[in-house]
C-alpha cells in the first residue's frame, strides 16, 4: 500500500467524535455549553478533546457567553444545547447574534430521525423555529456530511454580515460511525474597492466641508480601528460610534465625538444633522442609533451618504447612498489611503465636537436623588480601572451612566447588546474572564437584569472567575417605570420589585458580597472586591427617583403631566 493511499485513508469515528475533530480542524478552543442526553455522543468526543468546556447554568446564559466569545474574538462562539427547552432557552442568545452581527454556531440536540412528526419527546422543528433569527438553520440527517455541513457553517457565520448558524443533531445519526475526511478551514471570502470607488470616495470626502463618520458593525481589528483612527485625524473627520459600540473609536482621541445611542449628546444629533457627508463604516444604522429612523430621511438621506457594509444586501436596503462599497471594515480600511487629496474640512470643527463630547460625559456636575451616586462611581471607575478593563452590561436605565460617562479607549472592552436584551452582561462578564484571565472584568447589572440570568454567578466562581458585578438595585424595572410614568404618569403597573440580598446571594454562591448604600462608601468597598480575588457582587442601593442623569421619576412624571393637560 503507497503512502498516498495510506493518507487519504480515514479511520472509522463516531458521529459525535467527527463533529468534534470539525471543530478543532475549524481552529475552535473553547465550547459554552448545558449538557444534554441528545448529544452524549458529542460530549464524549469532547472528553479527549483540547477544547476548552464551559459549563453553564442555563441554556441562555450559555448563547450569550458564546455571543460574547465571538464579539471578542472574531471566531465563531460554539454554544451546545440540548433539544427542545434547551433550545428554547437559547433563542435569546441567537437573537442577539442576530442583531449585533456576531458570528455564533448553536449546536442543538435533536430527536432520533425515525421519531420525526409525531411530536416526540422534547421535539422541535428547528428550521422553522430558528430559521428567522438566524443566517443559516439545518440538521445533519446523514453522519457522513458533518464535515462539509460544519465547514459551511462556519464560512456564513463569518462571510458577510457576520452572524449565527444553528445545527440540530439527531441524536441516532451522531452514534452511526463515518470515514468520511475532514474538512478544511474556508478561505475567507473578500471583496475589493475598485479604483473607480476610491476616486469617487476621494471626491466625496475631499469636497465635503463637514464630513462625519460614524462606526459600527462588527469585523474589526484593533489594527483597523488604529488605522482609521489615523486616517480620521489626517484627514479632520470627526467620528462617532452607534450605539454600543463604543469601543471602536478611542474616546480620548481628538477625532472622537460621542456614540450615538439612547440618551444621546443633542449636540451629536445636531451635528450629523448639520453634516453634508455621511461615511457609515461597517453599521446598518437601526432604529436606536438613527433616534428611530428619524436623523435621515428613508429613502435618500439628504446628506451625502457613503456607505460600506460587508453584505450587499443591506446596501440600499433602508438608506439610498452616494457611494455603496461591500468590504468588511477591516478590508475597507485596509484599502484606504493614508491621506485625501485635498480635505475641505474644517479642524476647528472636529475640536469643538470633541470639547462636546468630553463636557458630555463629565459625571462631576450631575447629582441624582438619594444617598447612592451613580456619578460618584463612574468618576471613580475613571481612574481605578486599568484601559484594557472589559465593561459588560445588559439593558436598563442603569446603563445610561456606563455608556455616557465611561470612556472606552481600547479595543475589545465593550460587551453589551444592541439588541437591548436583558441578562446579558454576567454570562458576558464570565465569559470574558473565562478568555481573558489577565483582564479586569466588571459587570454592570440592574436588579431586574441580573435576575435574569443571576445563576451563571455559580459558574464564575465554578471555574475561579474574579469577576466584579456592580448590581444596581432601585427594587423596579427601572426603564419600563420610566416609560409608565411618560405615556401613563402615575399609574404605576407591574413594574415593582421585591429583591434579595445580593450580597448574600453572592456569598452562598462562594463568592464575595458587600452591600453599598452610599456612594462614598463604593471606592472601598470596590477595592475589597476586588482584593477577594473571587467572583464578587457589590449590592449597590440606588434611590428609585434617580432614574437618569438628567430627570428623576417624579420630574418624568410631572412633565407628562403638565403636557397632557395642555
Amino acid at each position: 500500500m503507497t503512502t498516498t493511499t495510506k493518507t487519504h485513508m480515514q479511520h472509522s469515528r463516531l458521529g459525535g467524535h467527527l463533529l468534534v475533530d470539525q471543530l478543532v480542524k475549524q481552529g475552535v478552543q473553547h465550547v459554552f455549553c448545558v449538557p444534554g442526553e441528545s448529544y452524549l455522543a458529542v460530549l464524549d468526543g469532547l472528553h479527549d478533546a483540547k477544547v476548552d468546556i464551559t459549563v453553564c447554568r442555563q441554556e441562555g446564559g450559555a448563547a450569550m457567553m458564546a455571543d460574547a466569545y465571538g464579539k471578542l474574538t472574531g471566531q465563531p462562539g460554539i454554544c451546545m444545547v440540548t433539544r427542545g427547552p434547551g433550545a428554547s432557552n437559547a433563542l435569546a442568545g441567537v437573537h442577539i447574534a442576530q442583531q449585533d452581527s456576531t458570528p455564533l454556531i448553536l449546536f442543538v440536540g435533536q430527536i432520533e430521525r425515525g421519531m420525526r412528526e409525531r411530536e416526540a419527546f422534547q421535539e422541535m422543528d428547528y428550521r422553522a423555529v430558528f430559521g428567522t433569527q438566524c443566517k443559516w438553520a439545518t440538521e445533519i440527517d446523514q453522519v457522513d456530511r458533518i464535515p462539509e455541513i460544519v465547514a459551511r457553517a462556519f464560512h456564513i457565520a463569518t462571510s458577510g454580515r457576520p452572524g449565527p448558524v444553528v445545527i440540530a443533531l439527531p441524536e441516532d445519526m451522531l452514534i452511526e460511525t463515518s470515514t468520511a475526511t475532514d474538512a478544511r478551514i474556508p478561505e475567507p471570502v473578500s471583496g475589493g474597492l475598485s479604483s473607480s470607488q476610491l476616486q469617487s470616495l476621494d471626491e466625496l470626502l475631499s469636497n465635503a466641508k463637514k464630513p462625519l463618520a460614524i462606526l459600527g458593525g462588527s469585523g474589526w481589528t484593533a489594527e483597523s480601528r488604529k488605522a482609521f483612527q489615523d486616517f480620521a485625524e489626517k484627514n479632520n473627520l470627526p467620528v462617532a460610534v452607534q450605539f454600543r459600540r463604543q469601543a471602536l473609536f478611542s474616546a480620548d482621541h481628538p477625532n472622537y465625538i460621542g456614540d450615538v445611542g439612547l440618551g444621546v449628546n443633542p449636540k451629536l444629533i445636531a451635528a450629523i444633522k448639520e453634516a453634508d457627508t455621511i461615511l457609515l463604516l461597517g453599521g446598518r444604522m437601526s432604529e436606536v442609533p438613527s433616534q428611530s429612523y428619524t436623523l435621515f430621511d428613508i429613502p435618500t438621506p439628504q446628506q451625502t451618504l457613503i456607505h460600506v457594509h460587508p453584505d450587499v444586501s443591506e446596501l440600499n436596503r433602508t438608506y439610498q447612498n452616494t457611494l455603496g462599497i461591500a468590504l468588511t471594515p477591516s478590508d475597507f480600511v485596509a484599502a484606504l489611503p493614508a491621506k485625501l487629496s485635498r480635505t475641505s474640512a474644517d479642524a476647528e470643527r472636529v475640536n469643538t465636537l470633541h470639547q462636546n463630547y468630553l463636557a458630555w460625559s463629565t459625571p462631576d456636575a450631575i447629582r441624582s436623588p438619594g444617598k447612592f451616586h451613580m456619578a460618584d462611581v463612574m468618576s471613580y471607575l475613571r481612574t481605578a480601572l486599568p484601559a484594557d478593563a472589559i465593561m459588560c452590561n445588559g439593558a436598563g436605565n442603569y446603563a445610561t451612566w456606563l455608556h455616557r460617562f465611561h470612556r472606552f479607549n481600547e479595543f475589545g472592552t465593550q460587551l453589551a447588546p444592541t439588541s437591548g436584551s436583558m441578562g446579558y452582561g454576567l454570562p458576558a462578564a464570565v465569559a470574558a474572564k473565562r478568555i481573558n484571565p489577565e483582564s479586569t472584568v466588571v459587570c454592570f447589572a440592574g436588579d431586574g437584569c441580573f435576575m435574569m440570568h443571576g445563576q451563571e454567578f455559580a459558574t464564575a466562581v465554578q471555574y475561579d472567575l474574579p469577576i466584579i458585578v456592580l448590581l444596581i438595585d432601585n427594587g423596579m424595572y427601572g426603564t419600563i417605570r420610566m416609560h409608565q410614568e411618560r405615556e401613563y404618569p402615575g399609574r404605576v403597573s407591574a413594574t415593582v420589585l421585591k429583591n434579595p440580598d445580593f450580597a448574600r446571594y453572592a456569598e452562598a454562591f462562594g463568592g464575595y458580597g458587600e452591600r453599598v448604600e452610599n456612594s462614598a462608601d463604593f471606592p472601598a468597598a470596590f477595592e475589597r472586591a476586588r482584593a477577594s480575588g473571587k467572583p464578587a457582587i457589590l449590592h449597590c442601593l440606588q434611590d428609585p427617583q434617580a432614574i437618569t442623569p438628567s430627570m428623576s421619576l417624579d420630574q418624568i412624571r410631572e412633565h407628562a403631566l403638565n403636557t397632557q393637560h395642555r
